[in-house]
């Protein structure tokens, strides 16, 4: 028996795996750990695909130094920049996104944190479209706190958004005006107001897989249920503009390993899906269960109707 059986054995009878597990694995064959992660996915989580999509509420101005972000004061990238957008913006691209099957709708505004009045006026824009559209929200609004956190709760956020990003060993080579004590904080602040939580990183930014595992083992102490991976798009202006992209193995490793440690998770393949010819096809083979679609933050996406084409031709439950 490979250690990919034996240790896939383990997981479908109950065990929680350790680091020590997870590093056997490295050197194992990429394209049967992603078989071995397909059938842990199979057996914990079914045959269902969650879909989300996401607006850029707020771009630019972030005060943040995040090597890999566009939206950075630190870096001359030449994106739109714009303060909050309208209630009947939002809210139109919360509609059409629900005509066309997406369960989950997120706004995604750039900074540390937003400030009380747009925070008020967040929550107004969250309670319309909660009375008029049958579609979850989710929320993305930086390192908030728990009264925050909690009025978007009331507002009828049912999961907020705070990336790790990476390990907490590699957090330091990524950002320094916050830490990554502050994202945990925020989570459990997010968790203690009552609402789900999604926090995943980026792969590609320069870690070892010995990172991305740590990122996955704290996301498993911390009781995430929503992991988006995002692969690394270099932009040109940040500090990784010339940084290599992952091969598509490496990639699909990754998230085979990241399924092992994380068995009943949602694992949401997001950011970066556009550089893989195949828009993710093989990827969603490796234990995914879970996409963003449709354009990102500052970069272009999958149309979420190519997406839901994809998801069924795999035999998915959209």
């Amino acid at each position: 028996m490979t250690n990919v059986d034996r240790i896939k054995k383990q997981v479908l009878e109950g065990k929680v795996l350790e680091k020590k597990d997870i590093i056997l694995l490295f050197k194992e064959d990429t394209f049967e750990l992603a078989k071995a992660a397909d059938e842990i996915r199979k057996t914990f989580c079914g045959n269902k695909f969650s879909i989300c999509t996401i607006i850029n509420g707020k771009s630019g101005r972030c005060s943040e130094n995040c090597k890999y972000c566009a939206q950075s004061i630190y870096f001359k990238t030449n994106i739109e920049e714009y303060d909050l957008l309208s209630e009947d913006t939002i809210k139109n691209s919360a509609k059409s996104n629900y005509k066309q099957g997406v369960h989950k709708f997120s706004i995604v505004t750039s900074g540390k944190r937003m400030s009380a009045e747009n925070i008020d006026n967040l929550c107004d824009i969250y309670k319309s479209i909660h009375s008029d559209i049958p579609i979850e929200l989710c929320a993305s609004h930086g390192l908030l706190g728990y009264e925050e956190l909690k009025k978007l709760k009331e507002a009828g956020v049912i999961r907020y958004h705070n990336n790790l990003e990476t390990s907490k060993n590699y957090f330091k080579n990524i950002c320094t005006t916050h830490t990554f004590d502050e994202k945990i904080e925020t989570i459990k602040n997010a968790k203690l107001a009552g609402l789900e939580v999604c926090s995943g990183g980026i792969i590609g930014l320069g870690e070892t897989m010995e990172d991305r595992m740590d990122m996955a083992f704290t996301l498993r102490e911390l009781e995430v249920n929503s992991v988006p991976i995002n692969i690394l798009n270099p932009i040109k202006g940040t500090p990784l503009e010339n940084q290599k992209i992952l091969s598509y193995e490496e990639i699909i490793k990754t998230i085979s390993l990241i399924r092992f440690i994380l068995p009943k998770a949602e694992i949401r393949l997001a950011g970066g899906r556009a550089l893989l010819l195949d828009k993710g096809f093989d990827a969603l083979k490796s234990g995914i269960n879970a996409c963003i679609s449709g354009d990102m933050l500052t970069t272009s996406g999958i149309k979420t109707e190519e997406d839901i084409e994809m998801i069924r031709k795999l035999g998915f439950e959209v």
